[in-house]
């Protein structure tokens, strides 16, 4: 049983207005995401402070205890609030998320605290399985002071996803496309209106 979390609670500060709302392609960048994940999933919600906003979406809607205070808060939020031990959390901004890969980690997350791929180097906590164990480790980064997603990491039993695993699934690793300004709106529309293939359910 999974729970899928789209986390909606980023300042946009690049974008100038709320990303996830940001048409691609005629409809809301999160829509997007959604539609992707849903069916991953046995509960899908959004973490957001908005809620009014993101009401259309008819999804489970849950805002963080301290609005404003960051992704790891998101994170501290999303697996409070799911209903399954096993937590899929999303960035609101990547509309190209792989569905394969998705499964993939969600097949090893049984074997871990999280399932975290690293893509040129960099982890991406925001594309990652979690598991409800993860909330004490959470809990005490944020206690602490430690802000930053993957601060918690070295307290848990991770599994990393590296590049070459990852690409298997996506070579060109548009799963971790994120949309933060106008000029990447751009580009993924022009992803969409090409013919380059996503991967698909499988």
């Amino acid at each position: 049983m999974v729970s899928v979390a789209i986390q909606a609670g980023g300042r946009s500060a690049r974008m100038g207005r709320d990303k996830a709302l940001v048409p691609l392609a005629g409809r809301p960048l999160i829509v997007h995401v959604l539609e992707r994940a849903a069916p991953l999933g046995d509960e899908v919600l959004v973490t957001t402070n908005s809620p009014d906003a993101y009401a259309f979406l008819g999804v489970r809607l849950v805002a963080d205890e301290r609005p404003g205070a960051g992704a790891l808060t998101g994170l501290q939020t999303a697996l409070r609030a799911a209903r399954h031990d096993m937590v899929l959390v999303l960035a609101c901004d990547l509309p190209f998320v792989c569905v394969p890969l998705l499964k993939h980690m969600i097949g090893l997350a049984a074997q871990a605290d999280a399932v975290v791929p690293r893509w040129r180097g960099e982890l991406e906590p925001l594309h990652a399985v979690y598991q409800r164990t993860c909330l004490p480790a959470v809990d005490l980064a944020l206690a602490e002071g430690r802000r930053r997603m993957i601060s918690f990491l070295p307290a848990i039993r991770s599994i990393i996803l590296e590049e070459d695993q990852v690409a298997a699934f996506d070579p060109q690793g548009l799963t971790f496309f994120n949309i933060n300004s106008p000029a990447d709106l751009q580009t993924a529309e022009h992803i969409l209106a090409s013919a380059a293939p996503l991967a698909e359910d499988v």
